[in-house]
């Protein structure tokens, strides 16, 4: 089993966060995105994970690092790839084409999830999704009488089904899935100047791949500041009976912790309450303060700071005053 993550983008939603690390490697609950969707397929795949493949930008060498490093925390060997051309998902997935072989787990790495299922790894195609309340920002799938995937609907304006693509697959024959991407390219076969899976997906399906839904929890996006706070948030819930939230090497003094809540190593909480829903980072400092439902990054030092829903990057110092933040890395603001 593999597992291919396309991960080359700007992550401008994500700004000023995104400046300095790309946005997979932003943490959520004290891992990175990348590193939770990574362990979190592990866990449906009933298989060992051989390889792991990374899709990037030219992120540079200590990101690599980090990447590769994510890949032997599930027992599997990491491979970097570069797209050097924003061109469309199919392109992005077939840099990666070396990666493309045997059962494959193609996972876009702005998105978690929650999961119930075991992944059927005897099927032709899994395409993972979640019931919405409104389908029309989605591509979704119509399914017939024997659960087979018989459609896939770009942003449906009208209702046809409720069950959207989250953004990840599951392919049983992954050198297949590599002709099908590259026929798109030699043919120049787009869609909205762009090449795209579902323009592959259709083909296979046209040739007799039968695909089949897998049903999510819950679908945890990462797009935005907003939207990765309220994933944290979550994220904890689940995790909030595991041990070691609140690191051994963090120095707590005069302070109120309200679970869930995770404090990285040797972080130091003096005179505050920190709770619910945040995550502090390795080396943090915060001091007089109260923080609720927020990421405060790695090497950070807050004082005087009143804060919810909100994130702070890395070697930030803030001293101030209420707010609803978004701090990039390196910043300093004293009010």
């Amino acid at each position: 089993m593999r597992i291919i993550i396309p991960m080359a983008g700007m992550g401008k939603r994500m700004r000023p966060h995104t400046l300095t690390v790309p946005k997979p490697l932003i943490p959520i609950a004290g891992k990175p995105i990348v590193q939770r969707l990574v362990e979190d397929i592990a866990k449906v795949c009933q298989e060992p994970i051989e390889e792991v493949a990374f899709i990037i930008g030219h992120f540079g060498e200590e990101v690599e690092k980090d990447l590769i490093n994510i890949a032997e925390k599930v027992g599997a060997k990491g491979s970097i790839h570069y797209q050097e051309e924003a061109l469309g998902t199919a392109h992005a997935i077939l840099c990666a084409k070396d990666a493309l072989k045997g059962k494959v787990v193609v996972a876009f790495a702005d998105t978690l999830f929650k999961a119930d299922f075991q992944l059927d790894t005897n099927a032709d195609g899994t395409i993972w999704v979640q019931r919405v309340d409104d389908p029309r920002p989605f591509g979704v799938i119509k399914l017939n009488d024997k659960n087979e995937i018989t459609d896939f609907i770009e942003k449906p304006q009208e209702f046809v089904s409720d069950l959207a693509i989250i953004g990840i697959y599951y392919f049983r024959d992954g050198a297949y899935l590599r002709e099908e991407l590259q026929y798109l390219l030699d043919n120049d076969i787009k869609d909205k100047g762009e090449y795209q899976l579902t323009n592959a997906l259709e083909n296979m399906k046209n040739k007799g791949t039968k695909f089949i839904p897998a049903v999510i929890s819950e679908w945890l996006d990462c797009g935005n500041k907003n939207a990765t706070v309220y994933t944290n948030q979550r994220y904890l819930e689940y995790i909030k009976n595991e041990e070691g939230l609140v690191a051994s090497s963090a120095k707590l003094e005069n302070a109120v912790i309200i679970p869930p809540v995770y404090i990285g190593e040797n972080a130091q909480i003096t005179n505050s309450v920190i709770g619910p829903h945040v995550s502090i980072g390795n080396g943090t400092v915060v001091s007089d303060s109260v923080v609720s439902n927020s990421i405060i990054q790695e090497n950070t030092n807050l004082k005087n700071g009143n804060i919810a829903n909100s994130m702070l990057g890395n070697f930030v110092v803030y001293e101030g005053r209420p707010s609803d933040l978004s701090l990039g890395d390196y910043n300093t603001l004293i009010d």
